[in-house]
């Protein structure tokens, strides 16, 4: 996605992962750290998208959507800007009814 885009990782995006189960250490780093500390690093503008669902899930939309904005922006952020997963639009409705009528 950030190759189509044109973005340059180490100054225009960055990766990290949400969910964690209990107190078992999981992927990091943690998207709650990341959101932040960014703003302590100026960046105090942010888009946020979260590309390995295609629908919004309520996990998804409490812990990034919510949280991830309330994080970010009580340490400073100043915009936070949730891009929507796919969900029910129609061209992506119509590709996977495409899809399945291939299988």
């Amino acid at each position: 996605m950030a190759e189509k885009l044109g973005l340059q990782k180490e100054t225009q995006y960055s990766v990290s992962f949400q969910s964690r189960l209990g107190k078992a250490t999981w992927l990091k780093p943690y998207t709650t750290d990341v959101l932040k500390t960014l703003p302590q690093q100026g960046r105090t503008e942010l888009f946020v998208v979260c590309p390995a669902f295609t629908s919004d899930c309520l996990e998804t939309l409490e812990e990034i959507d919510m949280e991830g904005r309330e994080d970010f922006l009580h340490s400073g952020g100043q915009k936070y800007h949730y891009i929507p997963a796919l969900n029910e639009d129609d061209l992506w409705i119509e590709t996977l009814y495409q899809l399945s009528k291939k299988l």
